[in-house]
Parts: structure tokens; sequence; C-alpha cells
């Protein structure tokens, strides 16, 4: 038989994976990996963990608002939205269903195999100081060319690059693995 707190628990987690993220809304907070934990307490309190994908985001406010107000709405009272950072948010987490969707929306997904520090195994080791942004390859998203370049590090967040493919010539934002 299942418990009034396991009920809770299940739709508190449906409606605080269903709320979007506000500057990429094609993506749930779940998708994206940002939605950590949902728990119930024993009485009847909701308490959410997300971890931003950095810690200066700008939509984290955004982020806290919109889980507070949704679980607000489906009935629960005692709402509190945990900030975690340690261990910070990885491009990893983000799950296949959100790479597909910023894909398809013309964002190329974070690639975990490049040749970027974050995707470097240091073997416990110290981890390579660069001050060169990171060669990547990237494919256009809209014909699939390798034949693309940066125009910027920083697109409208500070977790996309902007990129221009030299065969379709369309721009296009990348989303930069961490």
């Amino acid at each position: 038989m299942v418990t009034r707190t396991e009920r809770d628990r299940t739709v508190a987690a449906e409606v605080a994976e269903s709320v979007t993220d506000p500057e990429l809304p094609m993506l749930t907070l779940a998708d994206l990996g940002v939605l950590r934990e949902v728990t119930v307490t024993g009485t009847g309190g909701v308490v959410v963990t997300i971890t931003p994908t950095y810690s200066g985001c700008p939509a984290l406010t955004e982020m806290r608002t919109d889980l507070h107000r949704r679980l607000t709405e489906a009935g629960y009272t005692d709402v509190r939205i945990r900030t975690e950072l340690s261990p910070p948010w990885s491009s990893s987490w983000i799950t296949e269903r959100g790479r597909r969707e910023l894909a398809e929306h013309g964002i190329h997904p974070p690639d975990e195999r490049s040749n970027a520090p974050a995707a470097r195994d240091t073997g416990g080791g110290p981890v390579p100081l660069t001050l060169e942004p990171p060669r990547r390859e990237i494919r256009c998203p809209r014909c699939d060319s390798t034949a693309t370049e940066r125009t910027s590090e920083f697109s409208a967040t500070a977790c996309k690059a902007l990129y221009r493919c030299l065969d379709c010539r369309e721009p296009f934002e990348y989303f930069k693995e961490i």
C-alpha cells in the first residue's frame, strides 16, 4: 500500500519535473539536470534541491520562483527550494531527451568527448589551466556540417557560445560542456 507521504512525494516530483528552464523553455529543469531532489517532510512540506548550471546563473531566481509557484498551485503550503552547489552542476547531467531538444531547437548540445578541460580525465591530479577557449569540433545542428566557426565565446547566456556554419551560413548556439 502506498503511503500518503509516498504519494505526496510522487506528485511533488511530477510537478517539479515539469517546470521549464526560463532561458531554455524547451527543457525542463529535470532535462537540464538542475533538479536534484524532491523530498516531502513529515508535516507535508516539500523541499526541492536544485543546482544551477553555474553559481552566477541569472535564471536561478526565476527557477526558484517557478518551482515555488507551481508547487503552491498544486496544493503544497510549505515549499522550500534549496540551492546546492556541491557537487557543481555538470553538462553530463543533461538527459538524452534534453540533448535531443537542444539540437531540435538549433542549439548544439555539449559534447562530453571534446578536448575541453572539464571532459578530460586528470587521474585525480592537477587540472591543467589554459587561458584560451577550448577547441571544439562543433557540428551545425541544421545541416550537420563541421565547417563551423565560433563568433563569440558567450551568447545570450554565459553557458552558451555563438557559432556560425560556413556551409549553410546559419548562426547557432552551442551549449558548453562543464
